[in-house]
C-alpha cells in the first residue's frame, strides 16, 4: 500500500461517494485528511469517523476557498472530488443549468487550485488530482452540460500540469465510467427493475459491471503518493475498458 504519512490532504466533496472514498483511502494511508463539503452534518460525522477534520467549502465561491486555505495552511495533496451532473440534450439544457454545472465542476476546480496550489507551488511540492470523467474524454449521450464540463476540467488539468512542470506540483485528473455511489443506486432503485437498469448503465463498460468507489479512491492514492511523481498532466481512466473503442 503506498503511504502518505506525514502528508496532509484535502478531499472537497468529501462527505459522501468517491470523495468519502478517497478521503478514507488516504486517511487509512496515513494523511491528515481534511473534508471539506457543503453538507456539514454529515461531513463531520464522516471527519470524526475516519479521524479526520471537516471543514465546509462552497467550491463555486472563491470566498469560500480562500478562507478555507487560510484555516488550513499548507497542504501535500488536494483531491478536487466535488461535481455535480444533468440530464439533457441541448433540446431541454438551459444557460441556467450549464452555469450552474460550470460554477461547481469547473470554477470549483479553479477556485480550490488558485487558493492552495500557491503555497504548494512556494514550497514547491505537492500532487493536485482534479476528478473529471470518462464525458471528460469522449461524449456522453444526453449529458451535454455534464460533458462540456467535465472536457474542461481535462483541459484545465493538462493547462496547469504544462504550466508548473517543472516546479514540484503535480497536476493530473481521474476519468471514472460509471460508478456505484449512493447517488446512481438510488437513482437505479427508481427504476421498476433495478437489476435491468443497473445492466443497461453498466453495458457502455467492457467488464460490463460499474466500478466501485474504493476502485477510483485506489487510484487517487496512487496519484497522491511519491510513487507517482513522473506522472503529472494525465488522464487516468477508470472506465471499464468503455473509452478503448472509441
Amino acid at each position: 500500500m503506498f503511504s502518505l504519512k506525514n502528508k496532509t490532504a484535502l478531499v472537497t466533496g468529501g462527505a459522501s461517494g468517491i470523495g468519502a472514498a478517497i478521503a478514507e483511502t488516504f486517511a487509512q494511508a496515513g494523511a491528515t485528511v481534511w473534508v471539506a463539503d457543503r453538507n456539514e452534518k454529515d461531513g463531520r460525522a464522516f471527519a470524526e469517523r475516519i479521524g479526520g477534520k471537516f471543514i465546509s467549502i462552497d467550491v463555486a465561491s472563491e470566498a469560500d476557498c480562500e478562507k478555507a486555505a487560510q484555516t488550513v495552511g499548507a497542504l501535500d495533496i488536494l483531491a478536487n472530488v466535488a461535481g455535480i451532473g444533468h440530464v439533457g440534450t441541448l433540446l431541454n439544457t438551459t444557460a441556467v443549468d450549464l452555469d450552474k454545472l460550470y460554477a461547481v465542476n469547473v470554477r470549483g476546480i479553479f477556485n480550490c487550485c488558485k487558493a492552495f496550489a500557491p503555497a504548494m507551488l512556494e514550497r514547491k511540492y505537492g500532487s493536485v488530482i482534479n476528478m473529471a470523467s470518462i464525458g471528460g474524454i469522449v461524449a456522453v449521450r444526453e449529458r451535454l452540460a455534464y460533458t462540456t464540463t467535465k472536457f474542461a476540467v481535462v483541459g484545465l488539468t493538462k493547462a496547469l500540469a504544462l504550466d508548473h512542470s517543472h516546479t514540484g506540483v503535480r497536476f493530473n485528473c481521474i476519468c471514472p465510467g460509471r460508478v456505484e455511489t449512493p447517488f446512481v443506486m438510488a437513482r437505479l432503485n427508481e427504476y421498476p427493475d433495478p437489476q435491468a437498469a443497473y445492466r443497461d448503465m453498466a453495458s457502455t463498460q467492457l467488464n460490463g459491471r460499474m466500478a466501485k468507489p474504493e476502485e477510483i479512491a485506489a487510484s487517487a492514492l496512487y496519484l497522491a503518493a511519491d510513487e507517482s511523481a513522473m506522472v503529472t498532466g494525465s488522464s487516468l481512466m477508470i472506465d471499464g475498458g468503455w473509452s478503448a473503442g472509441k
